[in-house]
């Protein structure tokens, strides 16, 4: 599948370009999963190299928060990441039983449910934020929803990576986190636990087309560094929209491919 150099490019250039929008305002799924079914990977098999391509960007970010995530005490990191693995794992078998055929049909709305989540996330986020009228500290309405939230934000993302970190993000801000670093801190670190995971139920079934992973890992993690410089520079609203317009245009393609 990756035979000729325009083929190694296109998959090469996906996955840095993965890594700087992971590393600036995610959605980088957006580019790897298409790269592989355009260079002739099967979509599910598609899916699990992608998930595979940007899990080391994940482990990066948790190095990055480990202040914010010794600050969180370790009775609640130890819940969080178990529900994370369980629901990785039910993600990534549920995809692997998933027929071929079913699952071609589901892309084009995974793609456009991911962007669209995208997009509305910010607003979201902020309108989960409830301020008491008589100036106490602000309450959240879906506080309860926090873990079952979690291990279904878990599900998805094993089965489709796509708009992962921005489900996560809306899902802390909306339970009654509104520490930004560390609601990234559990984002990173939740993603890169049920990624890993999902990767290695992937992995377990033949899923994943390792030479392409390999490629697409390496470049990922060159492009994280990249975007980690370029997010000093560059307005994020800029990368978001550029994220928006990918995603958009990713899933009309998918849409024309599955009439």
């Amino acid at each position: 599948m990756m035979d000729s150099l325009p083929t190694f490019l296109l998959l090469a250039g996906a996955a840095f370009g993965a890594g700087v929008l992971n590393a600036i305002a995610g959605g980088g799924s957006f580019l790897t999963f298409p790269a592989l079914v355009f260079a002739g990977v099967p979509p599910i098999a598609a899916n699990a190299t992608s998930a595979l391509a940007v899990s080391p960007g994940y482990l990066g970010g948790v190095l990055g928060f480990r202040p914010e995530l010794r600050a969180i005490p370790s009775s609640i990191l130890r819940r969080e990441v178990l529900l994370s693995a369980l629901g990785g794992i039910a993600g990534a078998l549920l995809l692997l039983v998933t027929p071929p055929t079913v699952f071609s049909g589901l892309v084009p709305w995974l793609l456009l449910f991911a962007t669209l989540l995208f997009a509305i996330g910010p607003r979201l986020a902020r309108k989960g934020l409830r301020q008491p009228a008589d100036g106490a500290a602000p309450q959240h309405a879906l506080q309860s929803w926090r873990l079952p939230g979690l291990f279904a934000v878990a599900v998805y993302g094993g089965y489709f990576n796509g708009g992962l970190g921005i489900l996560l993000m809306a899902l802390y801000t909306l339970t009654g986190e509104s520490r930004i670093n560390t609601v990234n801190a559990l984002k990173n670190l939740n993603s890169f636990v049920l990624s890993v995971l999902s990767v290695v139920a992937f992995a377990w079934a033949g899923a994943i087309v390792w030479r392409e992973a390999a490629l697409m890992a390496v470049a990922a993690t060159l492009g994280g560094f990249a975007g980690a410089r370029l997010a000093r520079r560059m307005p994020v609203h800029w990368i978001r929209a550029l994220v928006i317009v990918t995603g958009l245009a990713m899933s009309a393609v998918f849409f024309l491919r599955a009439r």
